[in-house]
């Protein structure tokens, strides 16, 4: 295998074309590579990446990766909201999916590396032995929180040089003085397979019974009846169509067990702790003591000074220095040393 040989995952956009870029720049030999995931996803999508490659003057070709999308990412995502929980699917795909294939692709392909266009630092650390996973330098377009279950060995394979870059305009610029058409190209928002965001349609359409149920408040009366328990988050108030209280009513919890949706003030959105699961750690084998962190309960929030504990079972215990807003479960709780991602779980429990 060369050593110079990278694998980039490209989507037609402008970060990951100028990923490509940035690498074809700095020497290596660069193939492209486009996981055709779902229907939705690779629509335009390829043909885009298709025709960055062509003008880099690099080797491209589209990997079929449904069959695995469905069933590590889709269906995990459809048991998640039936059970009740907020999934954020991305974070699931990144490890199971996206990079788990396009470092199989690397290896068919004789490549030592994959990269990807994700605003994150990976870092060796000679004293820990171990790769380190770091926030991008521009940290208003982080993406260290969606990494955080990478493995040791998906991380030592991994270049991301966008991560040293601080700005977005930048990227964008450089895209525009390489003549790449990528650099006009509005940045997706959307979650890959529900392009036109409607959670309770692919939802029905996969047998998930969006059964009505009753809006309670904290004390169990009944204050209304909701559309289903996937169609509400944690913090939630616009949509509810509850009247007759005197203060604003947000979604504090789902309850699966008996179809109940608990609503009350926005006051009652704030935990100083929650429990997490299925612990995914990067700058140490274990969570074995309490450890002095910062902590991200979603992608788009801001850290919260914590101390986090471990629990029996691959779970552990986060008790924030001052509340925080809305922890949904089966959102990611992540931990950060200064930039460095320590690890994270799915939040299985917000609050006592």
């Amino acid at each position: 295998m060369e050593n110079n040989r990278v694998l980039v995952g490209m989507s037609g956009g402008v970060d990951s074309t100028v990923c490509a870029l940035l690498l074809q720049r700095a020497g290596y030999a660069v193939t492209g590579v486009t996981l055709d995931l779902c229907a939705s996803a690779a629509a335009g999508s390829a043909e885009d990446a298709r025709a960055a490659a062509e003008k880099l003057g690099v080797p491209f070709a589209v990997r079929a990766e449904r069959e695995a999308f469905a069933r590590e990412v889709v269906d995990d995502f459809v048991r998640a909201y039936a059970a009740g929980y907020t999934p954020n699917p991305c974070v699931v795909c990144n490890r199971a999916v996206k990079f788990e294939k396009m470092l199989a692709a690397a290896d068919a392909l004789g490549c030592a590396f994959a990269a990807t266009g994700h605003y994150a630092r990976v870092e060796y650390d000679a004293e820990r032995r171990r790769w380190l996973l770091k926030k991008g330098r521009n940290l208003a377009k982080d993406q260290s929180y969606m990494l955080y279950r990478l493995t040791q060995a998906q991380l030592s394979r991994l270049l991301l040089p966008l991560g040293e870059i601080e700005s977005k305009d930048a990227v964008r610029a450089l895209a525009a003085e390489a003549g790449l058409a990528a650099a006009e190209k509005k940045d997706s928002q959307d979650i890959c397979f529900l392009p036109d965001g409607d959670y309770a349609a692919f939802l029905r359409a996969r047998g998930v019974a969006l059964t009505p149920g009753d809006f309670v408040d904290e004390q169990g009366r009944v204050l209304g009846r909701h559309k289903g328990l996937p169609c509400y988050t944690a913090g939630q108030r616009k949509g509810l169509g509850v009247g007759g209280s005197p203060y604003p009513l947000y979604v504090l919890r789902k309850n699966a067990a008996d179809n109940t949706v608990v609503l009350g003030p926005e006051a009652r959105l704030y935990t100083d702790r929650l429990v997490a699961e299925r612990a995914s750690w990067i700058a140490f084998d274990d969570l074995t003591e309490p450890v002095r962190c910062a902590v991200k309960i979603r992608y788009s929030a801001g850290e919260t000074p914590a101390v986090a504990a471990p629990l029996p079972g691959g779970r552990f215990e986060v008790r924030f220095d001052a509340p925080v807003r809305a922890a949904a479960p089966g959102q990611s709780a992540v931990l950060y040393d200064g930039d460095t991602v320590l690890g994270g779980g799915f939040i299985c429990r917000a609050g006592e």
